[in-house]
């Protein structure tokens, strides 16, 4: 199908908004950017609610701008490209994640590690270059640079690939870039949430033994006989901890909890790695003897590149991985939004935006 050239004029665009810091979230009609020589215009089908989107709309970081329309887990369809563009036609199944523009001009871009540019421009609550405040994924539609729109391959399904754009490349890319996606190495997931889950499901993919450390025992049965897990640690048994010590090649700590990082730190073998993706809201307890002791890494990782993110998408495409969803209306987001944050979720609500979002 041929590209369509923009209309050249601002479209308006239906969405959900938190206006304040009780969070709740109601319909509003935004204007969204021409598409331009370079951008790709998206009919939102679906959008995943991350945690981050509860934090943000709860003002909890301290750096809400409202209205917040938040959701950086987009999935839907091409509806218009601008003459420059070349990856994408109308009518293609394309994403979109936690970014949609960097300065493209620094160490980290020309690195292809964009996702630690200075001046990363995030797909919502953030400033866009025009000084406008960029709004996300709880809308029925978004221009973005084709440069930030990931290609969904055909058997990828929308809804349940969404949440890949954040929680699977998340966890993605401290796997490859530290070394934890080596067959036959043993990895610990710490924490089955929204991340863990597709920890699991990625380092089973990459052929690895996994064990998964939880305070919460009731998540033994799910995580060995549904996810594929090798071993389920519950952090509070002593025992159990003992047994696990120093087996541990690394581990991807998606935990949010300002716990000590003592005894996990002792589950891993001499020169493991302990991955940080949580944001705990105090600091870490950490004794330098557990890591000097065993030549250990401390480590933190934030999202991915697109082009790892591409990787990504296409790597969980050919081995059947999907994130476990449940799947909300517009108008249950607020309840989604309380389920949420009482951990009331397995594993991830995404947003039946294209069914549900409509005007009244």
């Amino acid at each position: 199908m041929a590209p369509a050239e923009s209309e050249q004029h601002p479209r308006k665009a239906l969405a959900l908004a938190a206006h304040d810091a009780s969070g709740r979230v109601t319909p509003i009609r935004i204007s969204r950017r021409d598409t331009g020589d370079d951008d790709v215009a998206i009919q939102i089908l679906y959008c995943g609610i991350c945690h981050s989107d509860l934090h943000t709309i709860k003002n909890e970081w301290r750096n809400a701008i409202y209205p917040v329309i938040a959701g950086h887990e987009i999935a839907g369809l091409v509806t218009e490209v601008g003459k420059n563009v070349q990856k994408f036609s109308v009518g293609d199944k394309v994403g979109v994640g936690c970014m949609v523009n960097t300065c493209q001009s620094c160490e980290s871009c020309n690195e292809g590690l964009e996702n630690y540019c200075s001046k990363i421009i995030f797909t919502y609550n953030s400033r866009d270059r025009d000084g406008t405040v960029t709004c996300g994924g709880y809308s029925d539609m978004v221009v973005v640079n084709e440069n930030f729109v990931i290609r969904f391959p055909d058997s990828m399904p929308l809804d349940k690939g969404a949440p890949l754009l954040c929680a699977g490349i998340t966890v993605y890319t401290p796997m490859k870039y530290h070394g934890l996606n080596e067959p036959g190495k043993h990895i610990g997931v710490l924490g089955l949430g929204g991340l863990g889950h597709v920890a699991v499901k990625f380092a089973k993919a990459f052929g690895m033994r996994v064990t998964v450390i939880s305070t919460s025992p009731d998540k033994k049965e799910e995580a060995m006989e549904r996810l594929g897990a090798d071993a389920f640690v519950v952090s509070s048994d002593a025992n159990q901890m003992k047994s696990a010590m120093g087996t541990m090649h690394g581990i991807i700590n998606t935990a949010s909890a300002s716990v000590s990082m003592y005894p996990y730190l002792g589950l891993l073998k001499p020169q493991g790695k302990m991955i940080l993706l949580g944001l705990p809201e105090k600091p870490l307890q950490i004794s330098a003897f557990a890591l000097v002791g065993g030549g250990k890494t401390l480590a933190g990782s934030c999202m991915g590149s697109i082009r790892d993110t591409q990787e990504m998408i296409d790597f969980a495409a050919e081995h059947g991985l999907t994130a476990d969803i449940e799947l909300v209306g517009a108008e249950d987001v607020n309840w989604a939004m309380e389920r949420l944050a009482k951990g009331e979720v397995r594993y991830r609500f995404v947003i039946d935006v294209g069914n549900t979002l409509v005007a009244a």
